[in-house]
């Protein structure tokens, strides 16, 4: 579908399919500096009611030079958010690992979304040294090799490189092929990459919660990205939340195992209230 529309400072919405309803379903990546063409097998492993959008934030991917985007984009990061939710009604924002965090570092989402999904995230940046802890107990020379190209000469095709070497991190055994697949053909952005470093990654905690709003947080049981030891606090499993394992999930649950993803969007689907 060629629908793509753009709020006033450059996020960018790209409609990807719609069905009968009335929710808009916002896909946000993660990354940061990866597209959201990293979500269309997720958006087309889920079945919900309504219409999926692809977002894509100012700088981020392919969405460089967005019409009304400020000179420095990173500057309205990740606030500007907000004006996607409040782009079009009835919205459930869905963030896949850093997105989801963004989303959480947005506390004016709370008044202008339906629904909340939160794939292979984190409340705070705990996970963070984890990960790094991960790739020295597991490491990849290939990954090494990319990133001493990419460090001698920092151009967004040589981070692509990294990605795809970093693949087995990233999936099980069984969604390796599809998920190489996946890195290989996907946008990437230096800038983004460096703005998150330098800014977020390192200080992001969650600065609300939605207490009310229908909320689903997924992971696949074996990502090994984003530690998932977060969400053990006892404050975040408030009744309108649920928590969900994808059998045999990697970072991109959906690669592995769509049909147990697609159950998980149904759930919180009937979960939602109804559009008036």
């Amino acid at each position: 579908m060629n629908d793509v529309r753009f709020t006033p400072s450059g996020v960018r919405l790209r409609r990807h399919a719609a069905r009968p309803g009335d929710l808009n379903w916002l896909f946000l990546p993660g990354g940061p500096g990866i597209g959201s063409e990293s979500l269309i097998e997720l958006a087309e492993a889920i079945d919900v009611p309504g219409t999926i959008w692809l977002v894509d934030l100012p700088g981020d991917g392919s969405n460089q030079d967005a019409p009304g985007a400020p000179a420095d984009p990173y500057t309205v990061w990740p606030q500007v958010l907000i004006e996607a939710a409040q782009a079009l009604p009835n919205v459930v924002f869905a963030g896949h690992s850093t997105g989801g965090m963004y989303l959480l570092a947005t506390p004016e989402l709370a008044t202008h979304i339906v629904g909340l999904v939160l794939i292979d995230t984190a409340p705070d940046a705990s996970w963070h040294p984890r990960f790094v802890a991960m790739t020295e107990r597991h490491p990849l020379p290939a990954v090494d090799e990319a990133a001493a190209i990419y460090e001698s000469d920092r151009r967004d095709e040589n981070i692509a490189a990294i990605a795809v070497a970093s693949a087995e991190w990233n999936f099980s055994p069984a969604g390796l092929g599809a998920g190489r697949d996946l890195l290989s053909r996907m946008p990437y952005c230096s800038a983004a990459v460096d703005w998150s470093e330098a800014h977020f990654d390192h200080v992001y905690r969650a600065t609300w919660w939605p207490e009310s709003i229908p909320t689903l947080v997924l992971a696949g049981a074996e990502d090994r990205i984003v530690w998932q030891g977060g969400w053990n606090d006892a404050r975040l499993h408030t009744p309108n939340a649920s928590f969900g394992t994808i059998a045999g999930g990697g970072h991109f649950p959906w690669i592995e195992n769509p049909d147990a993803v697609n159950a998980a969007f149904a759930e919180l689907a009937a979960r939602l209230p109804t559009p008036a």
